[in-house]
């Protein structure tokens, strides 16, 4: 059995310290393959928020892959660094960023559904750009057609009821487009509550897997993260919360048709 630990909204500088420590000590005891960590790793993308960030996930010790969340770049405030240089503080957490991950029958695929800029007035809200989605599905693809295919996104690509919102424009399309290519599941963030919604596409099931957050920025539910353990092609997802001992099976699934 592989166990992924899947984390989300870390947001440090605004970070839970007790939350991370708990993460931290999770991960020291049951050792998982690897964490997947699907964006928002700061507050405002500032230099010294991704050295903390940066540390704590090496700290670790197993293999990590990040994507980029809305809040891990330059705000409105600035924006000729948002606009031209929005990646130029990643450079503590570089290596990491969509980092391919060596799992026997697990394909980790990135797609980016953040934005510099758009036509509306919430920037932080996702958008699936053609070329994010372009190169997914290429890397999709590319993977053994035996193998589990986990998409790793920031912004849910369709709502999956929680409080907080995505809205992620194009998202409908992306996920449709990305269930006729073999994706098995969309893990995300950005809301702050898990969720784990099985969504049927011209007769595929693809599921929408939402982490919670570890930071002090809480919605509905306590600090949270996913464990997703997989096996002979089926993952089920548990979300596993601060203070609780026993872990939550939300869906316990098998591959898309």
């Amino acid at each position: 059995m592989i166990r992924l630990f899947h984390v989300s909204d870390v947001h440090f500088g605004a970070e839970d310290p007790a939350a991370l420590a708990w993460f931290a000590e999770r991960v020291a005891v049951e050792k998982p393959q690897a964490v997947i960590m699907t964006g928002d790793l700061t507050m405002r993308a500032t230099k010294r928020e991704f050295q903390a960030g940066g540390a704590w996930l090496q700290s670790l010790g197993v293999p990590v892959t990040l994507e980029v969340g809305n809040h891990d770049i330059p705000y409105y405030w600035d924006p000729f660094r948002r606009l031209f240089a929005p990646y130029q503080r990643y450079a503590a957490v570089e290596r990491m960023i969509e980092r391919p991950l060596d799992l026997p029958g697990v394909t980790v695929v990135p797609l980016n559904t953040t934005a510099r800029a758009q036509w509306r007035w919430n920037w932080s809200k996702g958008r699936v750009s053609p070329g994010s989605l372009r190169r997914a599905l290429a890397l999709i693809e590319e993977a053994p057609r035996d193998h589990l295919i986990l998409v790793a996104a920031h912004h849910p690509l369709i709502e999956g009821g929680t409080r907080g919102t995505a809205k992620t424009r194009r998202g409908d399309v992306a996920l449709t487009r990305l269930a006729a290519a073999g994706a098995h599941a969309v893990l995300t963030g950005h809301v702050h509550d898990p969720f784990d919604v099985p969504v049927e596409r011209n007769g595929r099931i693809i599921r929408m897997v939402g982490a919670g957050t570890l930071s002090k920025r809480t919605r509905k539910t306590p600090p949270t993260f996913n464990e997703l353990r997989i096996e002979d092609g089926r993952f089920e997802t548990l979300v596993r919360q601060f203070g609780e001992a026993v872990p939550q099976v939300i869906t316990e699934d098998s591959r898309a048709g």
